[in-house]
């Protein structure tokens, strides 16, 4: 089964373009070969672009605090796991006083390292970062991966409490809906919101169909169009049936 996440609004757009930056980075530092430990670092560099609205942090801190009180209004429903549901209110209480204390700006660290700045400067720049270009860098390549790997990782330390955060509150996020089995007739599918507000939709179907789901929504309608590829062509709608599991989330 493959699925599809659609983002509501700007909010859980940035935080979804930040876990994708947060599963590449953790692939490519565990590598050893200093070509991947270029893309880790390149990786944190692009988490500062995204990360780089000021009130991030706060609204993470916000939304926690939000559902540590949502949930503890479930305490005094006999119909909720106590257990279950003191792990969870430990678990925000612990990434949200982590969030707490981390001082300063996202990736100040970073900012302030004016040699990493310089990497950062030439790396948007294509083919940049070449040895003629960076010679203090790719003498830093050469080292043994190990040592690039605990520098890759103390760079990365300061975010770790927003990344934390980011993937807590996505988790709630996704637990907040359950799956709806649905079928688009002829490849399309529509359905009316009504104006309830949502944070984002979740397209579960067997991959095997190949059909690559369209997906466009406002708070008043939802649509879903269904496109086949073949090689590199261009996409062209998909005219059969496709069923597939609808799931919309919000907090």
């Amino acid at each position: 089964m493959i699925v599809y996440e659609y983002p509501f609004n700007e909010r859980i757009r940035t935080l979804l373009r930040l876990e994708d930056l947060y599963e590449k980075f953790k692939f490519f530092v565990h590598q050893e070969h200093a070509m991947q430990h270029h893309v880790a670092l390149a990786t944190i560099f692009d988490m500062l672009e995204v990360a780089g609205r000021a009130d991030l942090k706060s609204d993470l801190l916000q939304e926690l605090e939000r559902q540590k009180q949502s949930l503890l209004s479930y305490r005094s429903n006999p119909n909720v796991a106590a257990d279950m549901l003191d792990a969870v209110l430990a678990e925000v209480e612990t990434v949200s006083g982590a969030l707490v204390a981390a001082q300063g700006k996202t990736g100040q660290n970073v900012r302030d390292n004016e040699w990493l700045m310089s990497i950062r400067g030439r790396t948007i720049i294509p083919g940049g970062a070449c040895e003629f270009d960076l010679p203090s860098y790719y003498a830093w390549q050469k080292r043994p991966a190990e040592q690039r790997f605990n520098d890759i990782i103390n760079w990365f330390a300061p975010l770790a409490p927003l990344f934390d955060a980011l993937a807590l509150v996505l988790r709630l996020l996704r637990d907040s809906g359950g799956p709806v089995k649905m079928i688009a007739i002829a490849g399309s599918y529509q359905q009316m919101l009504q104006g309830k507000v949502y944070q984002m939709l979740r397209l579960t179907m067997d991959e095997a169909m190949g059909a690559i789901p369209e997906i466009s929504a406002n708070k008043y309608m939802l649509w879903v169009r269904f496109t086949t590829q073949g090689g590199d062509l261009k996409p062209k709608p998909l005219e059969e049936d496709v069923p597939f599991e609808l799931t919309l989330c919000n907090f």
